[in-house]
């Protein structure tokens, strides 16, 4: 078999790019991940499965003959730059199993951490960190995450098992339960893994991985992911990577956590870091949307060191890729590593600034901007705001992880909204959290409302893609107990009511509000120029 058709690529200290090397072959995350390396930046070591594997894992059906061999290249390869051993007593090795396709799809598609975790290389994990809450966490983490990746189990029992034991010890948040805690949740959660699969939780770490890769193959036919390609125009070929990369972990104390950050603010286009971060969490709490990252604003004050960093970062990335960037990262005791970047998605009316201030910058050529616009409907670009003369009071209020104000009947259901907003009806989509699952449904609604989740979920980055008001992280707001109601500081509402999201402000009222359209005439017409200027 010839090296073509056995694609394996290394982000390692030290090892040379393939000349063949690119996106396409490598996917779009491992490809900027090597160049992030080449900057000097701190990536954690990886080894990639090419585009090529995914291609051929849909015509037969099956992971190719030679997946194994693959994977135990890369694992020695992995093993020799870390110094640990996957499945090792001692000192194991862990990784992250995450897709990559050639372009960007935020969130459509499968990621499995913790992977190599069992019962013999717990007490391994243990004895190298020295932190039993580390290990026990990221066991119920692996157990959770793998069932419902590689499964399709549903989420809803682990998390009852978790919000039990946090009743049980009498905290809020997760964050603050003990070793003995995280590990008693370990091991009620293999449990319920047992019953739900028929059978026990792998325990042998290499069949936990090839499990993995099959199911981020797997995931490339997603509704989700397909539905995706269909609104961005995508095409099929070339498929998604699979990228093996070391842990790091994000959820090892007090100076550890994850985040997520672009170099722009992404809904308005404005220069200035934009940042999420969670202390003691891994990646996955920040980007699925079901934790409210609200952290970044004490990473002066505890970790000054890295907060310094991250302020330089969108510089050095800006200067390294010349658009805005999209990053994910994460800390451990103290250090940051880099896990992504992408070309960050933006609102329209981002876009347009972005690649005027970018022009302005001397970054990009008035032509490269123009390019970048191609897709932007300029001649339909406005922004809305509340008209001054609109004096009502709020019912309640949210973070805003876009722009625009957005009002219609309130909906609780992704399906719905798609039905309804089908049959020309405006509708707000109003969700505990938001998934990418719900996909359709965003893409459907005028604007969406959540309780929980942050700015950067991945989510929320498709909803400001797609232009539609968002806001996120209402405190205030309940669903339920009926399931076509909710409320909002202590006032019921139900499905139908109206409702008016303010993504400027994070406001939210009943009822329909009068607006204010405005475009961005200033901006629009130096673009006119530069399109007269290639005639």
């Amino acid at each position: 078999m010839s090296e073509r058709r056995k694609p394996l690529y290394f982000v390692l200290p030290r090892v040379a790019v393939p000349e063949d090397a690119a996106a396409a072959t490598m996917g779009s995350k491992a490809f900027e991940l090597l160049r992030l390396a080449r900057l000097g930046l701190s990536v954690p070591p990886a080894f990639v499965l090419g585009t090529d594997l995914c291609r051929r894992y849909f015509e037969t059906g099956g992971l190719p003959p030679e997946t194994r061999e693959l994977l135990l290249s890369g694992l020695a390869r992995l093993e020799e730059a870390t110094g640990r051993r996957f499945g090792g007593e001692r000192r194991p090795l862990l990784v992250s199993v995450r897709s990559g396709a050639a372009v960007s799809m935020p969130g459509m598609m499968d990621t499995v951490l913790n992977v190599g975790l069992c019962e013999h290389t717990l007490h391994g994990l243990v004895r190298l960190t020295g932190n039993p809450r580390l290990a026990r966490d990221c066991y119920r983490r692996l157990v959770r995450d793998f069932m419902g990746v590689v499964h399709a189990a549903a989420p809803a029992p682990f998390d009852a098992l978790l919000e039990r034991e946090c009743a049980r010890e009498g905290v809020s948040d997760p964050r603050e339960l003990d070793g003995a805690s995280l590990g008693r949740i370990a091991e009620q959660s293999l449990e319920i893994a047992s019953a739900q699969a028929g059978q026990p939780f792998p325990q042998e770490p290499m069949e936990q991985l090839t499990q993995a890769v099959e199911a981020v193959l797997r995931s490339w036919r997603s509704d989700k992911a397909l539905h995706y390609r269909r609104l961005n125009g995508i095409p099929e070929e070339p498929g998604t990577a699979v990228t093996v990369q070391m842990m790091v972990f994000g959820n090892a104390g007090s100076e550890s956590g994850a985040g997520v950050g672009f170099t722009r603010d992404p809904a308005t286009g404005a220069g200035g870091l934009y940042l999420d971060f969670l202390f003691n969490g891994q990646g996955e709490d920040v980007v699925a949307g079901r934790e409210a990252p609200e952290d970044a604003a004490q990473l002066d004050q505890r970790l000054p060191a890295v907060a310094a960093q991250l302020r330089r970062l969108p510089q050095t990335l800006e200067r390294e890729f010349g658009d805005m960037q999209d990053f994910e990262f994460t800390v451990e005791n103290g250090r940051l590593y880099l896990l992504q970047t992408r070309a960050g998605k933006r609102t329209p009316w981002a876009a347009l600034r972005i690649a005027l201030d970018l022009v302005h910058e001397g970054r990009i050529t008035p032509a490269q901007a123009l390019q970048r616009l191609k897709d932007v409907s300029l001649e339909k670009l406005e922004r809305t705001r509340l008209s001054t003369g609109a004096a009502v009071a709020p019912i309640g209020r949210a973070v805003a992880a876009s722009i625009g104000v957005a009002s219609g009947s309130i909906v609780l259901d992704a399906r719905r909204a798609a039905s309804l907003a089908g049959e020309g009806r405006p509708v707000i989509l109003v969700r505990q959290d938001m998934d990418t699952d719900d996909i359709a449904g965003i893409a459907a609604a005028a604007g969406v409302l959540t309780a929980s989740g942050g700015r950067t979920s991945h989510a929320a980055v498709v909803a400001r893609q797609l232009g539609k008001v968002c806001l996120v992280n209402c405190r205030e707001l309940r669903i339920g107990p009926e399931p076509t109601a909710c409320t909002i500081a202590g006032r019921q509402l139900f499905e139908g009511e109206e409702l008016t999201l303010d993504g400027n402000s994070g406001q939210i009222y009943r009822g329909r509000i009068e607006v204010v359209r405005e475009r961005p005439e200033a901006e629009l017409a130096e673009v006119a120029k530069w399109r007269a200027a290639e005639r």
